[in-house]
C-alpha cells in the first residue's frame, strides 16, 4: 500500500515470461509460482515424470537387435518390465524425497512443524521436477549425446529441487543442496538394493 506498487512483478507478466524465468531458475519466479498461483497440477505432473523416466528405462532393457513394429503398440503396453520400472522410479524418488526431508528437518527442525510446511515443500518439489519432461525429446530423437542429455537434464532437474526448497523454506544456498546430496545418497541406497537383489535398474 505504500509504493502503490505489486510486490510481486511477476503478477502482471505474461504466463509464457514466468515460465521462461522458471526455467532459468529465478527464485522470484519460483515464489510467484509456489505462493502466488493456484497451480494444483504437482501430483499428475509427478506421476507424468515417473511415466517418462519408467519409459527411458524399459527403452534401454529392451534387445537393440529386436525389430520394433510401431503398430505393436498393444503388446508394448502389457510389458510387465515397464511397470517394474515405473515401481522401481517411484521407489527411487520416494527415497529422494525421504532424503530431503530427514535432511531439513535434522538440520533445521524448526522450519518443518507443521503438516502445511511439508506439504508445500512436497509440493515444490514436485513442481521443480518438470525438467524430467525433456526426457520425451531425449528418447524421441535419439541421437548420439542422448547419454550426455540424460546427465544435463539430470542436473538441471536438481537445480531446480535447490531453488524449490531455498524458496519455499527462505535459506541460504549450502543447506538445500546438503539435502539434496543427502537425498541422492539415499536415492542410489535403494538403486544398490535393487541391483543386489538382481533387477535391472
Amino acid at each position: 500500500k505504500s509504493c502503490q506498487k505489486p510486490v510481486d512483478k511477476y503478477i502482471e507478466y505474461d504466463p509464457v515470461i514466468i515460465l521462461i524465468n522458471a526455467v532459468l531458475c529465478k527464485a522470484q519466479a519460483y515464489r510467484h509460482i509456489l505462493f502466488n498461483t493456484k497451480i494444483n497440477i504437482h501430483g499428475k505432473l509427478c506421476i507424468f515424470c515417473l511415466l517418462c523416466e519408467a519409459y527411458l528405462r524399459w527403452l534401454q532393457l529392451q534387445d537393440s537387435s529386436q525389430n520394433i513394429d510401431p503398430d505393436d503398440l498393444i503388446r508394448y503396453a502389457k510389458e510387465w518390465d515397464f511397470y517394474r520400472m515405473f515401481g522401481i522410479a517411484s521407489l527411487e524418488q520416494t527415497s529422494f524425497l525421504f532424503g530431503i526431508f530427514i535432511t531439513l528437518w535434522w538440520m533445521r527442525p524448526e522450519m518443518l512443524k507443521t503438516k502445511s510446511d511439508f506439504i508445500l515443500l512436497l509440493k515444490a518439489l514436485l513442481l521443480s521436477t518438470y525438467g524430467k519432461l525433456l526426457l520425451i525429446p531425449a528418447v524421441i530423437w535419439e541421437h548420439d549425446y542422448t547419454p550426455l542429455c540424460l546427465v544435463f537434464i539430470k542436473v538441471f532437474v536438481l537445480i531446480s529441487n535447490s531453488q524449490a526448497i531455498r524458496v519455499t523454506l527462505n535459506l541460504n544456498r549450502m543447506l538445500p543442496w546438503l539435502a539434496i546430496i543427502f537425498g541422492l545418497i539415499l536415492e542410489n541406497g535403494v538403486v544398490c538394493l535393487f541391483q543386489k537383489m538382481g533387477w535391472d535398474v
